[in-house]
Order: structure tokens, then C-alpha cells, then sequence
């Protein structure tokens, strides 16, 4: 089977370019002929192990190049569009905004006009079974653009109801179009059922784990992790809030944070703030989190929302016991509540700080709901997920056979 993945930037830092080539490894270590396209590329060399039987391929380079900046909104946007239109602008393909990706998708900067011709004339010439694409702009244009006698697939990787006006318009618009929505939770395939009926194919399908074979926890260390970008998003400061209230009762536990990213600085003001600098520590990037992570006893999720957080089945492949808030839409999809965890309101900081100090307290429960843990991440392995994945491939392939009628009669694609 040829598989083709499109990612914005597949040589950048992030849960979905993490998962995406995780997908396209085991793909590869199938037998399948399997490439990723890299829609624009800022770095030489990627920031995630690609299996060498990966073809990558890069569309629009950009090294050398400044990011663009934000795009105007609102009544701005409106004025600009109108004066492009017009070409009343002097500006050059790579300044000027590009027409395909609606205001309101989070990359909406960086699909410039270069960009956008590009990743359409990749559509205009690509020759595979199946394409995957993996974020709203990239989905859009393929279900517009994308050659019919292929099998285009949409991947979610954060959930309908998050999308801002502009962007859910377009989705419900465009998708049907396409061959098969997926999510990687249950609950936000539920959405996309109910927004789009029987229009077009919906599936929930999660992000793997890179491996099993991981690192575990001894749960002896004093120490509480958690990792992610550093945005508001992802709650750190709420979390740096709630282990001011473990510090009270347990002063000889630390908190480490992984990542990095535009919040660094005002949580290193609120770390001081709080008199916490000898407790919390802000460890920038990890190149090999699951070693980081086998060195905690604890994992902190603190998200206002997530789509699918990767690192929670990162964490529980450590064996750690996982503390988190019960925010849309992912956590409750995998956490079990007093089985390999602990769940407690969205964004309740009192109650966070109180379900960490309970499994402080109590080592055997940090044990029991460790080794739950473990169990719950083998439903994660690589070859798990790649099988549901082959089986929807091999599914929509039939499908698109039996329409085009390209085959002979009861010949069926299997996996």
C-alpha cells in the first residue's frame, strides 16, 4: 500500500509531528511504501527518529526565511483581502496571504500564497493510495483539491469544538468531500457524526506510542512531572498554583516541567512569585522524555483542553500514576479514575494540589495505579494502532474501487 502523510512542518517540534511519524514508522516497518510530505521546512534535519524506509519530502523550503507574522483579523483582514484582490499590493508569493485556509486556523500565518501553490501543486501530481493530512488547512484543500481516484483521509488532531467560527464553516462545507474523517477520541467522532450525518466516513482512531519497550518508574523519587508546550493551553500555571499547596505539606518534592514556548517567561515570574524557585523547575526540552520521565514518580496533566494528549500515554508507559483535570476532550479517554489515576475538576487548582498530595502520602496506591498504568498503554502499542489503521485503509480502498469499478468483480484489498 503507498501511503502518503501531509504535515505542515514535519521537521518541527510537536505532539502531532511526533505522532504522525510515529504512524508513518510503523507503517513503513509493515511492508508499506510510505512517505511524508513536509508542506513548508524551516530545520535541515528533523526533530523525530524517521525510520530510514521513510521517504520525506519537502514542498516549500524555507530555511533562511523569517516566520511570517500574525495575520490581521477582523475588519484589518477584511481591507487587506480587498486591496489583494484588487492588486493594489507589492507584495511577493511568500508575504502575501494565502486564499485556501480560512482566519481562525492556528497556521492560518504560515499558509502564505507560496505556500498554499505548493501544497496544490503537489495535490495536482501526487500518485498514491491514500493520503493523510493532518490539520484543518491541509484537509481542506484536500477535499477541494485532492485527485479523485485517491483515498483522502482527514486526521483531527484537537476536536471540532475548538475550531473558531470560520474554521468549523469551512470544515462542514469541505470534509464531506473527503473520504474519512478521523478522531482520536470517542467523543469527538460522536461530534463529527452528529455535525456531518452520513455525509462522509467517521472513524476514532488514537495516536500510538513510539514503543512499548520504555524506561519504568521505581516510584521512589520525589518528584512530579509533566511536560508539553508552554502555552496557556497546556494550564502550567495552574499546575505551579496547585504545587504551591503540595510545598505547604511536602517541601522535600520538586515539580519538573518539560517543553518550551511563549509562556516561559511568565511562569518563571509566577515560579518567583510563589517562592518556588527550589521546587519547580522549567527543563526546556527533553530529547529522550521517557528517560525523564522514569525518573518521576508522578505525572501533573493540567490542560484547559486537549485533543489527545500524547505525553499521557507516554507517562503511563513510564508507570507513573497520572494526576489530571477532567478538561475536553481527552484525558477521560484514557485515564480511569482511581484505576491508573486520579481525575479532578477542570481547572480547580485546590483539588489538583489535593489529589497530588494524596498519592505523596500513599506509595502502595502510586504502585497499584502505576502498574494499571502500564496495562493501559499496551493497548497503545505501534502495531496495535497500525492494524486499526490498515483495516480503515483497507476499507476505504474497496470502497473507492467498487465506485470507480477499477476491479474485478470480488477482488477485495485486505490487511
Amino acid at each position: 500500500m503507498k501511503i502518503t502523510y501531509a504535515l505542515l512542518h514535519a521537521y518541527g517540534m510537536g505532539g502531532t509531528i511526533r505522532t504522525v511519524i510515529n504512524q508513518a514508522n510503523a507503517m513503513a516497518e509493515a511492508g508499506h511504501e510510505v512517505r511524508i510530505a513536509s508542506v513548508i521546512r524551516r530545520r535541515d534535519t528533523p526533530q523525530f527518529p524517521v525510520d530510514p524506509r521513510v521517504h520525506m519530502v519537502t514542498l516549500t523550503d524555507l530555511r533562511g526565511r523569517p516566520a511570517p507574522p500574525a495575520p490581521p483579523d477582523g475588519r484589518a483582514a477584511r481591507l487587506l483581502a480587498r486591496l489583494l484582490g484588487r492588486g493594489r499590493t507589492v507584495l511577493s508569493p511568500g508575504d502575501r496571504p494565502g486564499t485556501e485556509v480560512p482566519v481562525g486556523e492556528a497556521a492560518k500565518a504560515t499558509f502564505t500564497r507560496e505556500v498554499e501553490d505548493g501544497f496544490l501543486a503537489f495535490l495536482r501530481t501526487l500518485e498514491t493510495d491514500v493520503l493523510v493530512t493532518t490539520r484543518p488547512g491541509l484537509n481542506l484543500m484536500s477535499a477541494r483539491h485532492g485527485p479523485r481516484h485517491i483515498v483522502r483521509v482527514a486526521q483531527d488532531h484537537m476536536h471540532l469544538g475548538r475550531y473558531k467560527p470560520a474554521v468549523r464553516e469551512a470544515i462542514l462545507a469541505d470534509y464531506p468531500k473527503l473520504d474519512a474523517v478521523v478522531s482520536l477520541t470517542r467523543q469527538d467522532e460522536a461530534e463529527y457524526r452528529r455535525a456531518l450525518g452520513d455525509r462522509v466516513r467517521t472513524a476514532q482512531i488514537p495516536n500510538p506510542l513510539h514503543t512499548l519497550d520504555v524506561p519504568r518508574t521505581d516510584h521512589e523519587a520525589k518528584v512530579v512531572a509533566a511536560a508539553g508546550r508552554l502555552t496557556k493551553q497546556k494550564g502550567f500555571d495552574l499546575l505551579i498554583e496547585a504545587f504551591a499547596r503540595v510545598v505547604e505539606r511536602h517541601p522535600d518534592w520538586t515539580l519538573r516541567i518539560y517543553g518550551s514556548g511563549p509562556q516561559e517567561k511568565r511562569l518563571r515570574t509566577l515560579i518567583h512569585r510563589r517562592h518556588l524557585y527550589n521546587h519547580v523547575f522549567l527543563m526546556g526540552a527533553a530529547r529522550n522524555l521517557d528517560a525523564e520521565l522514569a525518573q518521576a514518580s508522578i505525572y501533573a496533566l493540567s490542560s484547559r483542553f486537549e485533543g489527545f494528549a500524547m505525553v499521557v500515554l507516554e507517562a503511563l508507559n513510564c508507570g507513573l500514576p497520572l494526576v489530571s483535570f477532567d478538561c475536553p476532550t481527552g484525558p477521560r479517554e484514557v485515564i480511569r479514575d482511581g484505576d491508573n489515576g486520579l481525575l479532578v475538576p477542570p481547572e480547580d487548582v485546590d483539588a489538583l494540589g489535593a489529589a497530588l498530595c494524596r498519592l505523596i502520602e500513599d506509595r502502595a496506591l502510586r504502585r497499584r495505579l502505576g502498574a494499571a498504568a502500564v496495562g493501559t498503554a499496551a493497548e497503545y502499542g505501534p502495531a496495535q494502532i497500525r492494524a486499526r489503521w490498515e483495516a480503515l485503509f483497507a476499507e476505504l480502498l474497496n470502497a473507492r474501487s467498487d465506485r470507480m469499478g477499477d476491479r474485478p468483480p470480488g477482488s477485495r484489498l485486505s490487511v
